[in-house]
């Protein structure tokens, strides 16, 4: 069975999602480019796929990958528990002023685990701040469990004083480039 498009429609290839590029060859989902069934997601492509919908302004298909007793830490901040919740966080980002971005390092997993090491970008209006962060995901039954976000105060702050700095002078912050997808969003078929 051919793989459903975020749209709605039946694709054959990766290359078929809109304007989105396939992924690079050695990334993840460059492996193949046929999805079939919800086994051949990994781990790793679902927890990819998830920012990668968040950054794409997708927030119906990121939360399908996303199980209703989610808990979403930002360790030092809060937990949000629930899928409603977490939908209800990220509903801002549906504003056309506001935005998220996403750009990977590194991402391992270990069995049902995936830890991500990324940079995000946080968009309102005019300002932009990136900043690093690292990811802990736990996927069940191809679902989102556990999300666990630690980032460091001080690389944050600088995020902001570069973001502030870049209103007046935007060559000293690049936006992060939109995602391709590396893997079939949202799963089914």
């Amino acid at each position: 069975m051919a793989p459903i498009r975020a749209d709605g429609r039946r694709c054959d290839r990766l290359a078929d999602f809109g304007d989105h590029a396939a992924p690079p060859a050695g990334s993840v989902a460059g492996m193949t480019d046929d999805f079939d069934t919800e086994t051949d997601r990994s781990e790793a492509e679902i927890a990819r796929s998830f920012l990668e919908l968040l950054a794409l302004g997708d927030l119906g298909a990121a939360m399908e990958l996303v199980h209703p007793d989610i808990d979403y830490t930002n360790v030092g901040v809060s937990t949000i528990r629930g899928k409603s919740r977490v939908a209800k966080l990220f509903k801002v980002m549906e504003n056309p002023r506001a935005g998220f971005g996403v750009q990977f390092i590194n991402v391992t997993t270990d069995g049902p685990v995936v830890l991500t090491e990324r940079i995000d970008e946080l968009t309102f209006g005019r300002f932009s701040m990136q900043f690093w962060v690292c990811g802990r995901f736990e996927i069940v039954d191809g679902l989102i469990t556990v999300w666990r976000d630690y980032f460091d105060f001080f690389d944050m702050t600088k995020g902001v004083l570069r973001g502030l700095a870049a209103i007046a002078v935007p060559r000293l912050q690049r936006p992060l480039p939109k995602p391709t997808l590396t893997a079939i969003a949202p799963f089914g078929g």
